[in-house]
């Protein structure tokens, strides 16, 4: 039930879907047996009709699939719809189209059950040879509207040519024009099924069936095998992959071999059918199918060359049966594994093995290798199949060629073949528990296969294997042969389980570990499909074990944090925060020096993943000295070393070393030690972490603050004279970053200094109307309006200290200066950027002085701006209409106060009312007009909502046009 469990899901992991799966799963049974009886009767009306005739196949097929899972569930009712279906068939009433109907409905049952089942159920007496195969050669092979008729009259003559008679008896009784020839029954049979083994549909597939039925019956094995094996090899040898021509012609001819590969009747030809094997190199061919359909044939032509028999000397676990295994433990008994004597094993390994079969080991090991996965899976089955007949010795070479596939010289694939060849073995039992030392410690480096390849990586389908040998080792062999391996392979498995990029090698490692129960419920199927809860949530838990603690923060260590994702070695980085509590002193006395060397080292992956791994570290650690009340020096003691870490980190930004990558990173770093409180404070490092914009705060906070609400007047006076040169260079980043800069510092840090900051730094800064510099007065808007906020407001305050009656109008003019930005350059409309950050930036300042003092507000800037918010709302360019239609009902709707001087409050709430405001989609043209227009009746919007809808009416994009045109020509008509 468990594995039933986990075969159900996809990959995803969440929301509905394992849900909808899991319904899917549970069918108690077929419960629309009677729909499809009544659906079956109803074909002779419907398919006169085009309409109707669909309507019952795709009905047909939404029934039959929803038992893709559970085929199982048709068996009883196979039968009966069969002969309701052939009922139809055989009525020499039924025109061609319901005989093509009710094949295709044949065809779609064996879809679903699978055709080595369903075939069984065709009539097949002495009676049904000559109508199947009349009916049969009247089929057209090139027409696609019924190749289901053609497929399922294969598969009916198929079981048709299992009768236990010669068919030359039948010969007797064949009805024919006496002017012609009369072909004799067999050859017409072999005729019919060469010429469908060169067709290009599904056809082919069932050709190949009839044919491996046909040519082993004794009468035809006899007359015509040797005719038909020279066909097929002068097929082979003849036909090209290089045409799809010639490649279909190759995979029918091969696939014919295929299916009667083992049997005795090609006993004396096998060496004959290698050699042209060999000779048409099948096994180089550019075609993934025909590569696979030489290895399978290989490996059955091998088995004809070895005795058929189960080895003795394999590694028996005991009684695979249930039954058994019952009754023993009811007894007390044990089975123990097997083990025969060596004399035993002498007598069965005393013959002579044809120098053939070392060809087909080596071609067999060789498409252990292949870059198709079907090619190495076929050729893994095959491994294990013919290494079960050889001896022991001869065995244990084939392990060891199996086991050079692990090498760092082979590529994934050969990784991959290695993979699913030792689960072959082990699941055979043909793995002999003293190769478990050589294999395991290569199972776990499958376990944990990653390579780069470009911009991704390869290895997810090694990992996904290794979990299968895993699996196949736990059934194969007793705990007793695994326990010294037990906690390396659970250690590994877990790791996988909870922190491996691939959702599917996530599912394929969540089993069976020592705390089973317990970690199965966390680490479940369905739970492992979350990346995020996989790192954050599982790992916390499963870390509570000791014995798991240590291995996962290791693979962190070693394999996460410089993984060529990135938001790998992010959530790498947070799972060791969480970790940390788990072993405190591992980390601050073993991982920290480990990821000091890294972070100064050359690789960039693994420098940013190391320097955020410190930073999330060293600040649990914080968080764990604080809570015991202990000075952060007791749990970080690395913090010498943070120091050069933080110094090159820095320098490296500066120089622009790592880009996009670091900064970020570099920003953590010192925020967690600001936040941390590491002991820098005199320290000369202090005075480089003045770039990074978003720890800035909480380093002045920790470091430049002496005393409470006091900053250091020199680090005050270095860090705006700092920012405010920026703004002032030619470089529109170096702009940006120190208008950032301004508004990320803390209140006693702009006080005193508010006047020389918004005045003489970011208001001309916002009037620089230069293209270049679009992105520098978007900033500079942003930044006005948190400085603003942070410095806060008092009526009667100083100008130099707090947002006060003496600079209110100034902060209102430049951002109203803003929203009149309508800079264009290639790009577009880069000033919609300005006039975005304009209208949040008066938002908040405006709320702030609501908040503490309302009377700065005057009519005229609450006029300006409201106005201005309304033509912006009227503008053509969803997004920043949708903003700006917010921003003015945010304003408008504020009573806690209400913002004073709204002109025409009243009327506006009449149009804005406060109950169907949330509800309004700015973004949709068809919304948010005919709301605007109605500003067009009162006078203090009037100018600018026709202004806004004047550029609306002459933009580009098609639903605006049509929406705003005719209702505001009409508005403005009346007007």
């Amino acid at each position: 039930m468990a594995q039933t469990d986990m075969d159900s899901g996809e990959d995803g992991g969440g929301g509905g879907e394992p849900e909808v799966i899991a319904k899917a799963s549970v069918l108690g049974g077929f419960t629309e047996s009677t729909e499809i009886r009544a659906l079956i009767s109803s074909l002779p009306v419907v398919h006169e009709s085009i309409v109707t005739l669909e309507s019952a196949i795709e009905r047909f097929l939404v029934i039959m699939d929803r038992y893709q899972e559970q085929p199982h569930l048709l068996d009883p009712h196979l039968e009966w719809m069969l002969n309701l279906l052939l009922e139809l068939i055989r009525s020499e009433q039924s025109p061609p189209l319901l005989v093509h109907l009710g094949f295709k409905f044949l065809y779609i049952i064996s879809k679903v059950r699978g055709y080595k089942i369903f075939m069984q159920l065709f009539p097949h007496e002495v009676a049904d040879v000559q109508p199947v195969l009349d009916l049969l050669c009247r089929q057209d092979p090139r027409d696609p509207e019924t190749w289901e008729t053609r497929y399922m009259l294969l598969l009916w003559l198929s079981m048709t040519c299992l009768i236990p008679f010669d068919l030359s008896r039948l010969d007797g009784h064949l009805t024919s024009d006496p002017s012609q020839t009369r072909e004799p029954i067999m050859d017409r049979i072999l005729a019919v099924a060469k010429s469908y083994l060169m067709v290009t549909d599904k056809s082919r597939d069932a050709a190949s069936v009839l044919v491996s039925k046909f040519v082993t019956r004794p009468d035809v094995k006899l007359k015509r095998l040797g005719d038909f094996l020279d066909w097929s090899l002068t097929t082979i040898s003849q036909a090209s992959d290089q045409t799809m021509g010639g490649t279909v012609i190759l995979d029918g001819a091969l696939q014919s071999l295929c299916y009667h590969g083992t049997s005795v009747c090609v006993c004396s030809s096998a060496p004959v059918v290698l050699q042209c094997l060999d000779q048409c190199h099948v096994a180089e061919s550019s075609q993934a199918m025909l590569r696979k359909l030489g290895v399978k044939l290989v490996q059955r032509l091998g088995l004809t060359f070895l005795k058929p028999r189960l080895a003795k000397w394999r590694y028996q676990r005991g009684s695979r049966s249930l039954a058994a295994n019952l009754s023993l433990s009811q007894s007390g008994s044990t089975v123990k594994a097997v083990s025969p004597d060596m004399e035993t094993q002498s007598q069965e390994e005393d013959y002579d093995i044809p120098e053939e079969v070392e060809n087909v080991i080596e071609q067999l090991l060789g498409g252990l290798k292949d870059k198709e996965t079907i090619v190495r899976w076929s050729a893994a089955k095959g491994i294990g199949r013919v290494t079960g007949r050889l001896p022991r010795e001869l065995a244990d070479e084939v392990v060891g060629s199996v086991l050079d596939c692990f090498s760092f010289q082979e590529t994934d694939n050969a990784w991959h073949g290695g993979c699913l060849a030792l689960a072959e073995l082990g699941r055979r039992g043909l793995l002999v528990p003293s190769r478990l030392p050589d294999v395991v410690p290569l199972i776990l480096k499958a376990l944990v296969y990653d390579e780069k390849r470009g911009a991704c990586s390869v290895g997810s389908n090694v990992r996904d294997a290794a979990c299968y040998v895993c699996w196949a080792f736990a059934r194969a062999y007793e705990p007793t042969e695994l326990k010294p391996f037990v906690t390396q392979i659970a250690c590994a498995l877990v790791i996988t389980a909870v922190f491996d990029r691939n959702v599917n090698c996530r599912r394929a490692a969540s089993g069976t570990f020592p705390y089973g129960i317990d970690i199965v419920v966390a680490a479940d199927y369905f739970a492992v499909g979350n990346l995020n809860n996989c790192y954050l949530s599982i790992s916390v838990y499963i870390a509570s074990f000791p014995e798991y603690t240590r291995p996962m923060i290791d693979h962190l260590v070693a394999m996460k944090i410089n993984h060529w994702d990135g938001v790998i070695r992010q959530l790498a980085t947070k799972a060791l925060h969480n970790l940390t509590p788990q072993a405190p002193d591992y980390m601050s006395t073993t991982v920290m020096p480990q990821l000091l060397p890294i972070a100064l080292g050359i690789d960039l992956h693994s420098r940013h993943g190391a320097i955020l791994a410190s930073a999330e570290i060293s600040h649990a650690l914080y968080k764990l000295a604080n809570q015991n009340n202990r000075p952060v020096t007791d749990c970080v003691l690395s913090v010498s070393c943070l120091c050069p870490v933080c110094v090159l980190s820095v320098s490296c930004l500066c120089r622009g070393f790592g880009g996009e990558l670091m900064r970020p990173a570099v920003c953590s770093l010192i925020e967690n030690m600001s936040v941390s409180k590491m002991p820098f404070k005199d320290d000369p490092v202090i005075s480089e972490f003045s770039y990074p914009v978003s720890a800035l705060a909480a380093l002045c906070e920790q470091y430049y603050q002496p005393q409470p609400g006091m900053a250091d007047p020199q680090m005050q006076e270095v860090l705006v004279s700092q920012y405010i040169a920026g703004l002032k260079s030619t470089e529109v980043l170096t702009r940006c970053g120190s208008a950032l800069a301004l508004g990320s510092l803390p209140r006693f840090m702009i006080h005193g200094k508010l006047h020389q900051v918004l005045y003489t730094c970011l208001q001309q800064s916002c009037s620089q109307r230069e293209v270049c510099f679009t992105e520098a007065r978007r900033d500079a808007a942003k930044a006005m309006a948190q400085v603003c906020v942070t410095a806060g407001v008092s009526a009667q305050g100083g100008s130099d200290s707090v947002v006060c009656e003496g600079n209110v109008s100034a902060v209102y003019r430049a951002l109203l200066d803003c929203m009149t930005d309508y800079t264009l350059d290639s790009r577009g409309d880069v000033g919609a950027w300005v006039r975005e950050a304009a209208m949040t930036s008066l938002m908040e300042v405006t709320l702030c002085v609501v908040g503490t003092a309302p009377q700065l507000l005057s009519p005229g800037l609450v006029n300006g701006m409201m106005c201005s918010l309304a033509q912006q709302s009227a503008e053509k360019i969803d997004r920043y209409r949708a903003h700006a239609g917010s921003v003015f009902v945010r304003l408008l709707h504020s009573n806690n106060p209400a913002v004073p001087h709204i002109p025409h409050r009243e009327e506006l709430l009449a149009i804005f009312p406060t109950e169907g405001a949330e509800g309004l989609n700015w973004n949709a043209p068809s919304q948010a007009f005919p709301h605007i227009t109605q500003l067009l009746r009162l006078p203090q919007y009037q100018y600018h909502t026709l202004l806004g809808l004047t550029v609306s009416v002459g933009g580009l994009t098609e639903s605006t046009v049509r929406v705003c045109s005719p209702v505001s020509v009409s508005v403005a008509l009346c007007l």
